[in-house]
């Protein structure tokens, strides 16, 4: 089966420290079905997520940072 590539913006709500959104970052970008995570340094409320809907849901990405105590919002695809 190929890799399809889905992107989707998430909104934190806590405004978090570098190294906290390093952690977060690591946290989503190991979970199976995600090819990337990152958040730009000029938007740290904004996380963008590169990952395979095949192997996982926006929802459950959501539920990863909801999961560590964060409140989140999906933003939408990209």
């Amino acid at each position: 089966m190929s890799t399809v590539n889905t992107a989707t913006i998430i909104h934190i709500d806590e405004t978090l420290t570098d190294d906290q959104l390093e952690n977060v970052e690591r946290q989503l970008s190991d979970a199976s079905g995600v090819i990337a995570a990152c958040v730009h340094k000029k938007a740290r409320h904004l996380m963008v997520v590169d990952y395979d809907p095949n192997f996982v849901s926006s929802g459950s990405l959501l539920h990863t940072l909801q999961d560590q105590g964060l409140h989140a919002e999906l933003i939408g695809g990209i």
